[in-house]
């Protein structure tokens, strides 16, 4: 096994395990003989010591089995009603084999509205932590049942990025069927290689993440390596191997080289940076001219107005938004001042010029500082 994903692992005492739906079911039906299998293993580390958080799909496929469906039905209100069965049954089995090793289950629904306002992100992070402290194993989905565009998290990969920074984990392990991130689609060119470490993850891991497509669920190996992107920008390592691989759980943590170990910058985000870059939902986009971006990027300065060149959205005070030098990517995140309509009366002056044209200045900065992450 790799030394650094060995060492990550032997020190590791908080992890989020996520299984994907390709991983847990056979035919539109729960794979029994696996959620047992992961059941296990999970109550076997648990009992080692381990606090394990799980993320895990299958609710739809549960509840197409369960109500006699062909397959997943194409209208949302109709999709929503069959993961509202499913997820009682997928919670059922879960609570049926957790049950032969002496351990208790708690469900628990989110939506992106649960970790983007900070009050109920905490509570939510209060919970897991008591359920934790009680031995109880948390398992995590997306509230189906009630999600709509607005709220929507996207996909489960993307939740278990967010919990494994709501809950400050060591390790994220993405359990999936195939063996990791192969350089091309292992299942149409028999000569993919698999990649052991992905060092960093820049455009060139992106692009051979886009070509690996999932099958049974929402996301492939793209949102995947998104949610490596977070968790180990916030210096927190991912790894992703086959679900279906035995005792996979057991020989990762015994120190077998399995999967795709992505390694974590070094320096660790504070738990409310990686709120702000990675959980909430940028409303908007703040472009500055190269000054702002060096004073930022080099010197760790807060924005000002006299830096910004161009205003994109709509957005009040408070909110997360992008930062952009004028035509590129966005390089981070932050918590605004003043809302939209402010910052394009004020672009472009100097701080002493605020109150003059709002009347009042409440702040020097439209971003401080203590409220912006960098995220490349």
């Amino acid at each position: 096994m790799n030394q650094d994903l060995k060492s990550y692992l032997t020190g590791a005492r908080r992890v989020v395990i996520k299984v994907g739906s390709n991983v847990l079911t056979t035919r539109n039906a729960l794979n029994l003989n696996l959620i047992h299998s992961l059941s296990r293993q999970i109550s076997m580390l648990m009992n080692q010591g381990l606090e394990l958080i799980f993320v895990s799909s299958g609710a739809m496929a549960s509840g197409i089995k369960k109500l006699g469906l062909p397959g997943r039905p194409e209208e949302i209100p109709k999709r929503q009603a069959v993961a509202a069965v499913g997820q009682a049954g997928l919670m059922m089995e879960y609570e049926k084999a957790f049950e032969h090793f002496d351990k208790k289950v708690a469900q628990i629904l989110l939506t992106s509205e649960d970790l983007n306002h900070r009050r109920r992100y905490l509570n939510s992070r209060n919970t897991i932590n008591t359920l934790l402290a009680w031995k109880v194993v948390p398992i995590i989905n997306e509230n189906d049942t009630v999600m709509v565009e607005e709220i929507k998290l996207g996909d489960n990969d993307n939740l278990s990025a967010m919990i494994t920074l709501l809950m400050d984990a060591h390790v994220l392990i993405n359990l999936t069927d195939i063996d990791g991130l192969y350089d091309c689609d292992p299942r149409k060119y028999t000569e993919a290689k698999l990649l052991p470490v992905v060092p960093s993850i820049g455009k060139d891991v992106i692009k051979i993440a886009s070509d690996i497509p999932g099958t049974l669920g929402t996301g492939g190996m793209l949102t995947k390596v998104q949610a490596a992107r977070k968790v180990t920008a916030a210096g927190i390592p991912m790894v992703i191997a086959n679900g279906e691989t035995p005792d996979v759980l057991l020989r990762l943590f015994k120190g077998e080289s399995l999967g795709t170990f992505f390694v974590p910058k070094k320096e660790k985000l504070a738990s409310r940076k990686c709120w702000i870059a990675f959980t909430l939902k940028p409303k908007g986009v703040l472009r500055i001219d190269h000054g702002a971006s060096e004073a930022i990027l080099k010197s760790g300065k807060s924005l000002l107005p006299s830096g910004i060149i161009k205003v994109e959205g709509d957005f009040g005070v408070g909110a997360s938004v992008y930062l952009a030098a004028d035509g590129q990517e966005p390089f981070g995140t932050g918590l605004v001042n003043y809302n939209s309509l402010e910052i394009r009366k004020i672009m472009g002056l100097k701080s002493n010029r605020i109150k003059d044209v709002l009347g009042n200045k409440p702040y020097d900065e439209v971003i401080h500082r203590d409220n912006l992450v960098i995220i490349v």
